[in-house]
């Protein structure tokens, strides 16, 4: 199931996408919730965020095949960062060039998982339990700006730059994640293209972690990092993020 939000003529809608219609539905995505009976056709609508996240928790390090060509050593733990909320960007929506003295930056293609329940030291056997579903997102790093200062990396900054942290289209609720890949395409061009299975810590077992530190709540996205092929874009470049059996997130930058 693909859940999607979307505006249209001044009504924020949302509902579950089937083809290319979505059948609206009244109530709350992490609540009660029915059919309207209301279909919309998604062609010309403006696509928002699949849900609100009241925090955007982000992995670094987390695929094998980059910590050996990087030479970074497994983690012991899962090793995170936070996106600020004006980071927060949907499908289709243009992202503004970072200030030029911000340096080169970055895309990183990834999977976002989506939490359901709220999450508090749940054991891993229990943590799939409390995952709505997964979507696409698109961490932008300002990657000269993170180790400009060698005696303090500015992860919050060069991660927080209005629309650095793009999530969508929808969020699909049965992700066969064993055989599934994160294919990134920069202007035409694929630059990334990597397997899920190659994940240090997967999702249900980031979701169990994190929660022994901070409470997960509905709605919360945890971006699962990246692998290899991040290099730095220009202005004006089309990315395209698309995970098999999710769909596709298109944005421009600059």
């Amino acid at each position: 199931m693909k859940w999607m939000r979307c505006r249209l003529q001044g009504r924020e809608l949302f509902g579950v996408l089937e083809g290319d219609t979505l059948a609206v539905h009244d109530g709350d995505l992490f609540g009660e919730h029915r059919p309207t009976g209301e279909r919309v056709a998604v062609d010309g609508v403006e696509w928002l965020m699949p849900c609100r996240p009241g925090k955007m928790v982000a992995l670094w390090n987390n695929f094998r095949a980059a910590a050996e060509k990087n030479g970074w050593a497994v983690p012991a733990e899962p090793l995170y960062f936070l996106k600020t909320p004006n980071s927060f960007a949907a499908h289709g929506q243009a992202i503004a060039a970072a200030p030029a003295d911000a340096g080169r930056v970055a895309y990183e293609g990834e999977l976002a998982v989506v939490i359901g329940r709220r999450a508090k030291n749940v054991p891993p056997e229990q943590a799939a339990a409390h995952i709505l579903g997964y979507s696409c997102a698109n961490d932008l790093t300002a990657i000269e700006l993170l180790n400009r200062d060698p005696a303090f990396p500015q992860w919050t900054r060069a991660k927080g730059f209005d629309g650095f942290g793009v999530f969508g289209p929808v969020i699909e609720t049965d992700l066969e994640l064993a055989s599934a890949s994160v294919r990134t395409v920069v202007g035409g061009r694929e630059r990334q293209n990597y397997p899920l299975a190659d994940m240090i810590y997967p999702p249900h077992e980031l979701v169990s972690r994190i929660s022994q530190d901070m409470t997960l709540e509905p709605g919360d996205v945890i971006l699962c990092g990246t692998s290899l092929g991040v290099l730095p874009m220009k202005p004006g470049t089309t990315v395209e993020v698309e995970i098999d059996g999710i769909g596709r997130l298109v944005n421009s930058y600059g």
